[in-house]
């Protein structure tokens, strides 16, 4: 084992374990452990969300993606850049005025019912577990790789470490541990820049001409097609990220941790600057990782370009960038499912335990009890997964979280802020005709049924990785006629006015509160 990469690794656990130690002694009540209490300032809460955001997929993927395959490479981050548009414009402000804690006091602010809470809470915390298994998978191939621990023990000790910081640390915890990540990652990703740009007179002509030089694509690297063979792949994966970022629960999660609709915008505008400036500095990385490197000695070393990253900075930098590099990596992994934790704890205590088991009526110590437990069983529960997934390509589960995201969880939360006729069976349609479509489509593409290596050994029925673009239309499909064919729609019709107002200025009328 490298001991330069060792110190860095213990030091980042160091800092986090302080952390939480300092936020234990903070969430003490239920309102500080799901929300920091709405403590956190905008540009802070702006950092904790680009650290919930920017997951080790975007790290390491995007930069392996851009080096392996150009511009198609590239794509893939403005879908993630365009997300927060929506987020901003349709999302942040009604979801800050109608939830204190969860997507499920969201939706039942307009149709409050155990039956919606519960398909809530069940959709929040499955999207949940869904994301996080991969996150701890690729965690623990990292680090084997890296540090040349075991496959098991990695994966135990950082899905140990964030039930750590969640149990004791809560929100507050976690989301100061995605600040100190986000200022770690951006200032690794752009001392490693600096560097690149250097090695070339910091002339983007001669890093242009020597990418050429260093990739067999020559001129095609700048060109489309060379990951993406149909443009209707490349429409349905960029419609799943720019919908899907919109229904994640953990992202949503964090409107409730500021004080005012003030502070969400300027939490949203920080954050879209932040992953703005993230991926132009990949974008970098990439043609810095091919200039430098060259192209066969990144596919002799990892042929998925997974580590790209790494390998550039030992190339400009020794050992000791990096060990920096690495632990940036192991940072990113660790926040990001700490964040995830949060939101699955959430939905099972908040929605299901305090509302629906105990009908609203459990103490501020049984919350905090049983939200602690939840984190401990939810932590339990995703390393069991991610030990027994060790040898199977998980990379599936990131497509299913975006698109069961933007076809269940969107559609609902969209028509249930803007749509009058919206009522209770179209809740209950959407989410279920949205995650059937996603499932179905899913097994039958070719990341299930693939003849080269696939879980089910022939060709697929459905041709697309990404279904996006089908069973998008299909979860708000099931939403609008789920509506339209109830009888007692008009009931809802008539609330929608008071709702609406609260949900655009929260201010809550006198019809509503009566």
């Amino acid at each position: 084992m490298n001991l330069t990469y060792f110190l860095f690794f213990i030091c980042i656990i160091v800092c986090t374990l302080i952390i939480t130690y300092w936020a234990a002694k903070r969430s003490q009540t239920t309102n500080s452990f799901y929300t920091a209490a709405g403590s956190l300032t905008g540009f802070q809460n702006g950092m904790a969300i680009s650290g919930d955001f920017i997951s080790a997929a975007s790290f390491l993927g995007i930069v392996g993606a851009i080096a392996i395959n150009g511009y198609d490479g590239f794509l893939y981050s403005i879908g993630f850049l365009v997300s927060y548009l929506i987020v901003i414009f349709l999302i942040a402000e009604p979801v800050h005025h109608l939830g204190k804690y969860s997507l499920g006091d969201v939706i039942c602010a307009r149709f409050p019912s155990k039956r919606i809470r519960l398909i809530m809470g069940c959709g929040a915390f499955a999207i949940s577990i869904l994301y996080m298994i991969p996150q701890l998978v690729a965690s623990g191939l990292l680090i084997r790789l890296l540090l040349n621990i075991d496959y098991s023990l990695s994966v135990v000790v950082i899905g140990g470490l964030m039930t750590v910081y969640v149990v004791f640390g809560g929100m507050i915890a976690t989301s100061w541990v995605q600040i100190v990540k986000t200022v770690v990652l951006m200032s690794g990703t752009f001392l490693l820049s600096l560097i690149v740009f250097s090695r070339f007179n910091w002339n983007i002509t001669n890093l242009i001409e020597e990418v050429k030089q260093g990739t067999p694509l020559g001129d095609d690297f700048f060109s489309s097609g060379n990951l993406f063979n149909s443009p209707l792949e490349l429409i349905s994966l960029q419609l799943a990220l720019i919908l899907g970022t919109a229904g994640l629960p953990h992202i949503l999660i964090r409107l409730f941790t500021v004080r005012n609709t003030v502070e969400v915008h300027r939490s949203l505008i920080s954050a879209t600057w932040i992953i703005g400036l993230f991926y132009l500095m990949t974008l970098v990385l990439g043609l810095g990782t091919v200039a430098l490197l060259g192209y066969e000695k990144l596919i002799a070393a990892d042929s998925t370009g997974n580590l790209a990253a790494p390998l550039l900075a030992r190339e400009v930098g020794g050992d000791f960038l990096l060990a920096f590099i690495s632990a940036v990596a192991f940072t990113t992994i660790v926040a990001v499912v700490a964040g995830l934790v949060i939101s699955a704890t959430t939905a099972i205590s908040h929605d299901i335990y305090h509302h629906i088991i105990k009908k609203g009526k459990s103490t501020e110590k049984e919350q905090l009890r049983a939200a602690r437990w939840t984190a401990v069983g939810i932590g339990l529960i995703s390393i069991l997964f991610a030990l027994r997934l060790e040898n199977t390509n998980v990379t599936f589960l990131v497509s299913l979280t975006f698109i069961v995201a933007a076809s269940s969880i969107f559609p609902v939360l969209l028509l249930t802020i803007y749509w009058k006729r919206f009522n209770q069976n179209g809740v209950i349609t959407g989410m279920v005709s949205g995650l059937i479509a996603s499932l179905t489509f899913l097994m039958l593409g070719p990341h299930i049924m693939n003849p080269d290596g696939g879980w089910i050994a022939r060709e697929a029925i459905f041709s697309l990785y990404n279904p996006g673009i089908v069973v998008i239309p299909i979860g708000f499909l099931g939403a609008i006629l789920g509506s339209l064919l109830s009888p007692n729609s008009s009931q809802f019709s008539r609330e929608f006015k008071p709702f609406y107002i609260k949900s655009q200025t929260g201010i809550t009328t006198r019809r509503e509160s009566s």
